[in-house]
């Protein structure tokens, strides 16, 4: 389980996070959403210790993989010795790595060919899987992902949209998944959680937000993200 109980974070006179409280229920994923600004990364690195709060408690059950745009890997790093940071920060032998490793390629779909090829030579979908990869590589029981498709092609980002609700529902983790895409949040989350200038406005499943908005901000996000008619009448 994760949970934020009444949580705040300044920065100077500028308030990051507002008193936010949530709980992401084991083996459940919640979206995180909301526009640049609202205070979604910052709430994950409130959870990973990289923040301290001002204000409220944060607790965890357990240990954390973390994720984030295009993977944020190690230039002069192999996609191999990438992935098995975490594993040889533990001391893992080498045997007992390679055998994670050939687990994982298969479950996140890398293509074992490409292990030995520097991040420069990977497509964005492909560090982002070397990325995912090394986060699971303890097998921990949260996920904590910071926009992980934000910076991919759109077809791209569809295959990998698929394949991580493929992955979140066979591995059973708690998932917090922080976007600003609305069609994001619609199939990634049971629950989704929506921002604004660092305050929750709503929390409910995609039709909650759509058909009950509490507050007119709710409607408006949604609304700004949805193709006009003319546009989807050719798709």
């Amino acid at each position: 389980m994760l949970a934020l109980r009444d949580v705040t974070k300044t920065f100077g006179a500028r308030v990051a996070v507002d008193h936010v409280s949530l709980t992401v229920a084991r083996g459940t994923t919640r979206i995180l959403l909301g526009s640049s600004g609202s205070g979604k990364s910052t709430i994950l690195r409130l959870i990973l210790g990289l923040l301290r709060p001002d204000h409220g408690e944060i607790s965890v059950d357990g240990g954390m993989g973390y994720v984030v745009q295009e993977g944020a890997l190690y230039p002069h790093l192999t996609a191999r010795q990438n992935a098995t940071l975490p594993a040889r920060a533990q001391k893992w032998s080498t045997a007992r790595m390679a055998e994670r490793l050939d687990v994982l390629a298969k479950l996140v779909a890398l293509d074992p060919d490409l292990l030995d090829l520097y991040p420069a030579e990977l497509s964005g979908g492909q560090r982002q899987r070397v990325g995912l990869a090394r986060a699971l590589m303890l097998d921990p029981p949260v996920l904590l992902l910071d926009e992980p498709l934000g910076a991919l092609d759109p077809i791209s980002r569809a295959e990998l949209q698929t394949h991580l609700v493929a992955i979140f529902r066979e591995l059973g983790k708690t998932v917090l998944f922080v976007t600003h895409d609305v069609r994001e949040a619609f199939l990634f989350g049971s629950t989704i959680t929506l921002l604004d200038n660092g305050r929750v406005v709503q929390e409910g499943t995609f039709e909650d937000l759509a058909r009950r908005p509490a507050e007119r901000y709710v409607a408006e996000f949604l609304r700004a993200q949805v193709p006009p008619p003319d546009m989807t009448a050719y798709l």
